[in-house]
């Protein structure tokens, strides 16, 4: 049925009326636009509006139809992919099995960090121009959660660009996908300006427009370093939604009327990693061996923690205590396992003595002061709490872009990081850094030379194990093996509030990746 003029203008006009821009702010930058390159939450957050994997998150985390509208388990090991048709990249090129093939392909290439979403996939054939068929070298339990983060990119776009594989980020290299980018999603890129703003508009072709209750038409990412001038920018109307509110201005934005605040967990786990591999720390003052070696001062360190005081005085209450390195809701998780031991400042000392540290050591801290809420607000406390052992921790606060790049470089012998189970399953997180390190998958986040061979096989059984109850208690034991080893010193599992215009709707969510297909505006 044709619409008539008047139909047609009058249906525009309130679509126009009804568009809305939106301005996001949080703490730091995205670090590449390359999909494939760095697994860093903000930078996936910012992609996930302009490319797509076969498969997303729903509104609860379980993983429904993205650029694959069906999947079907031929066999345990052996899945077909149908996509869907009539899905074109930003610059118009049509999107076929070509493009999922070479992406596949791409992801797997050093020197990017994003293999672990793609393991465990021995072939990937073509059927035809909407079919693929994944064959797995054994049965993968979290297939489809992990795909969730395999974005799809154009070929002839890539090859055109000479953007075959991703840039060393490490080595500080740079191709034509660092900075510009040609997804599927509904946002296209218009610009990145580093530490300033990325800027999207709505892709008008995006295949599930028609599904979504969005009236985002423009959103732009601002990183914003500074606390107080985040919460400034949301109360002068600057930006439209906060999603890493400081807790110290918590209150205030309750009182405020014209804010909305949403809560709730995130799905991440802050924790300390030591240096357990080279034979003599870098910037320490003992010479000719490693004190992180000893699981004796590991322990130390670990009883040292007052992780209530930190929560409560640092993060004013929003956090809870961790013992295990997996939040609470993922699979593996158990509360009974996550209870922190209370501080025991001379069990420590003692611990210290009897490895022949009585009179404590001198090691460095790295630190990221604009990836989590009051980073270097709590490294600080660590410093003050570890100096009552005679551990005299000196603290080097950067950015988390040069944080990272430490840490990749295998630089520091002592650092914060946190983690998040971007597939709900502890797997990932056991895969990541309790892994020996390897040029792929296993071990990926592991910039601490922990290796342990006992707990590799564990991480390479969790992987195939089939059955749910053998595979739960797989999980289990190589969690408690972490925790009991003090191979880190797990901090806390944060809590966050989001703060917003009053307007504004959308989902909290707790891997902390804000989503405008879930967002409209009054």
């Amino acid at each position: 049925m044709k619409l008539s003029a008047f139909t047609a203008g009058l249906l525009l006009a309130c679509s126009l009326a009804s568009a809305a821009p939106l301005r996001w702010a949080a703490q730091n930058d995205v670090l590449t636009l390359d999909p494939h390159s760095q697994n860093h939450t903000t930078t996936l957050a910012v992609l996930a509006h302009v490319y797509e994997g076969l498969v997303r998150f729903d509104e609860r985390f379980e993983p429904e139809p993205a650029l694959a509208t069906r999947w079907t388990a031929l066999s345990p090991t052996h899945w077909r992919f149908e996509l869907r048709r009539d899905v074109r990249f930003h610059d118009g090129t049509p999107l076929t099995a070509d493009d999922v093939l070479f992406s596949f392909e791409r992801i797997h290439q050093p020197p990017g960090n994003m293999q672990v979403y793609a393991t465990g996939i021995r072939e990937l054939r073509r059927i035809d121009a909407y079919t693929i068929e994944l064959l797995l070298d054994a049965p993968h339990p979290t297939l489809l959660k992990s795909l969730v983060n395999v974005n799809i990119v154009s070929r002839d776009w890539a090859r055109r660009h000479h953007a075959e594989r991703s840039a060393d980020f490490k080595a500080r290299e740079e191709n034509y996908a660092t900075r510009h980018a040609n997804g599927t999603g509904p946002f296209k890129l218009l610009d990145w300006q580093p530490d300033q703003a990325v800027h999207l508009a709505a892709n008008t072709a995006w295949w599930g427009r028609a599904g979504s209750r969005s009236n985002v038409t423009e959103l732009t990412y601002l990183p914003i370093k500074s606390a107080a001038t985040r919460v400034a920018a949301l109360l002068s109307g600057d930006v439209d939604i906060v999603t890493d509110l400081p807790p110290q201005d918590l209150l205030r934005a309750k009182a405020d009327t014209r804010l909305r605040i949403l809560e709730g967990p995130e799905n991440r786990s802050l924790y300390i990693a030591f240096d357990q591999g080279s034979a003599e720390l870098r910037g320490t003052d003992v010479k000719g061996r490693n004190p992180f070696q000893d699981k004796r001062v590991r322990e130390a360190m670990n009883l040292a923690v007052d992780r209530e005081a930190i929560i409560r005085q640092v993060l004013r209450g929003f956090g809870r205590p961790a013992a295990l390195m997996v939040p609470p809701g993922v699979t593996g998780y158990d509360a009974a396992l996550d209870v922190a031991a209370r501080p025991n400042l001379d069990r420590a000392r003692q611990l210290l003595a009897e490895a022949g540290y009585a009179k404590g050591f001198e090691v460095p801290l790295h630190c990221p002061n604009n990836r989590h809420v009051n980073d270097e607000a709590i490294c600080q406390a660590l410093v003050a709490m570890w100096a009552r052992i005679g551990v005299r921790a000196r603290l080097i606060a950067q950015p988390f872009a040069q944080h990272i790049l430490t840490l990749q470089r295998f630089e520091s012998p002592l650092y914060l990081l946190g983690v998040s189970a971007a597939t709900f399953d502890a797997q990932i997180g056991l895969q990541a850094w309790g892994h020996s390190y390897t040029p792929g998958a296993d071990g990926y986040f592991n910039y601490s030379h922990l290796s342990d061979a006992r707990l590799d096989a564990l991480v390479q059984s969790i992987k195939v194990e089939p059955d749910t109850a053998r595979r739960n208690a797989l999980l289990r034991e190589a969690l408690l093996r972490v925790r009991d080893e003090s191979y880190f010193v797990p901090l806390l599992h944060p809590l966050r509030p989001w703060a917003m215009k009053a307007g504004i709707s959308t989902v909290h969510r707790a891997n902390d990746q804000f989503e405008a297909r879930f967002t409209s505006i009054k």
